[in-house]
């Protein structure tokens, strides 16, 4: 009797610890993203077309670009700017009372925004709803809420020497539901419709698979107990938490961060020096102006000559780009045994940066391809440095830190989003490229302040830590 009650709990703490598992929720979303994303993309591009069908076929092409850039510089503005109203206290209230309220707030939002797209696709509505929509979804969280929450939950799962390999798998999930997704949504978009209005099909169904997750979150998801919570206990230990493998770590010092307790003998935590911390911020707000100033245009740029994608193409397009959290994983879990987290940050942003260089120069749709293969490392940075932000704070302050980066993310991205696309109308009949080597050039930049921070890591004296008052 005593061993079937033992296997009896065994089996609820088993279904317990897998309610905890965060990845059903990114999973879905992200396939609900995808169907949405491409969804929107073409029902600008066909609204505006409509809209010029009076004029000549030599100019519709570049009226369209200019259009659908104008509409998506507006909708970015919107999308990026509306969560600075309650991202942080939505993210200090999950902090305080449940940490699902940063997940399921958002969820909220998409699914109500989301909503709008197929009310406009069904009732003829103008493309301007969809500003209402973005700052729906904006002032309910968004994903800057959303994924301060994820990575927050994610964090508080996984003990300190796993960490960045348990955040790069949640990086993984959202970019292989990415890829089917995306590999599905053109398909979806052109041979499923009701009645001549493309996109009806996917957008409900993203609003279906948005619903599931709201419900998955609400009733079933459980936030797991905290593990590793607190910084290093010593200067000496931080550094080498930063700066070596966690498999060339002490065992001592491996099994330190997981121990879940907040004081060692007597003696306080101590915090990190602000140096790390404001060099990794600046890192990050460099790499993601890269990224986002990139990652904006390339859908207008695949939309016009020579390449003049369609609805399947940019699918499969967009489905190689979600191929890169696989690379990325893949990346993470080898090179983590063998080298430093700052080297890893590195590794992906030049990845990134040569990838992004050659994407300037495609004329051919193979060659696309190529720049995209050779991006294979550049989801490495962001996750890695989200994992060494968690090392150096208390296990409570993580929601409200990881908000202050994605809000610092976010309001990054919306002035890039904005310059970049300005930038791309100018330059239509120069070098529609152009934007690309502004991207590679930021990319390299972000280098700097990294590799200040590896060469602050081999010299351990040179920090000061403070001590953090309470844990």
């Amino acid at each position: 009797m005593l061993h079937g009650a033992a296997w009896g709990w065994r089996g609820g703490a088993a279904r317990m610890a897998v309610r905890t598992w965060i990845e059903p929720v990114v999973a879905g979303a992200q396939v609900a993203s995808s169907f949405y994303d491409t969804g929107l993309l073409l029902v600008v591009k066909n609204y505006y077309n409509r809209t010029n069908s009076t004029s000549p076929a030599h100019v519709l092409e570049d009226l369209q670009q200019k259009a659908v850039s104008d509409f998506y510089i507006i909708y970015n503005l919107v999308l990026g700017l509306s969560p600075l109203l309650t991202a942080y206290g939505l993210t200090k209230l999950g902090d305080k009372k449940n940490r699902k309220i940063t997940i399921c707030f958002p969820l909220l939002g998409y699914l109500v925004s989301r909503s709008l797209l197929l009310l406009l696709i069904l009732l003829g509505w103008p493309i301007e709803v969809m500003y209402g929509a973005a700052a729906l979804n904006g002032l309910t969280g968004g994903f800057t809420t959303y994924w301060a929450g994820v990575m927050a939950l994610g964090a508080l799962g996984s003990s300190e020497h796993r960490r960045s390999l348990r955040l790069i798998v949640i990086e993984l999930t959202y970019g292989m539901a990415g890829f089917l997704g995306s590999i599905a949504s053109g398909h979806i978009f052109i041979h499923s419709h009701i009645s001549y209005r493309q996109g009806t099909v996917l957008v409900a169904s993203s609003i279906a698979v948005y619903a599931f997750c709201f419900l998955y979150s609400f009733f079933v998801l459980k936030v797991p107990t905290t593990e590793g919570t607190c910084p290093a206990y010593t200067a000496h230990s931080k550094l080498k938490d930063i700066d070596q493998p966690d498999s060339q770590l002490p065992e001592d010092e491996r099994t330190a961060g997981s121990s879940g307790s907040c004081e060692d003998k007597g003696r306080g935590p101590l915090a990190p020096s602000k140096l790390i911390i404001a060099m990794l911020f600046i890192g990050a707000v460099l790499y993601d102006l890269a990224v986002v100033g990139a990652m904006d245009v390339l859908p207008l740029f695949l939309l016009k000559k020579p390449l003049s994608w369609g609805p399947v193409e940019i699918g499969y397009g967009n489905a190689a780009g979600y191929m890169i959290f696989i690379t990325s994983f893949l990346g993470v879990f080898v090179f983590s045994k063998y080298l430093r987290d700052t080297t890893m940050i590195i590794i992906g942003i030049l990845s990134f940066s040569v990838g992004i260089l050659i994407m300037a120069f495609v004329r051919r749709t193979f060659l696309f391809y190529v720049a995209r293969a050779i991006m294979l490392f550049a989801l490495i940075p962001l996750p890695t440095i989200r994992s060494l932000l968690s090392k150096h704070v208390q296990g409570s302050s993580y929601g409200k830190v990881f908000v202050l980066l994605q809000l610092s993310l976010v309001i990054t991205g919306v002035a890039t989003s904005t310059a970049f696309n300005k930038i791309y109308q100018n330059i239509l009949d120069w070098f529609s490229g152009f934007c690309f080597i502004l991207s590679c050039v930021a990319g390299c930049l972000s280098i700097i302040p990294i590799s200040h921070f590896y060469l602050q890591g081999d010299h351990a004296e040179t920090f000061s830590p403070f001590v953090i008052t309470q844990c």
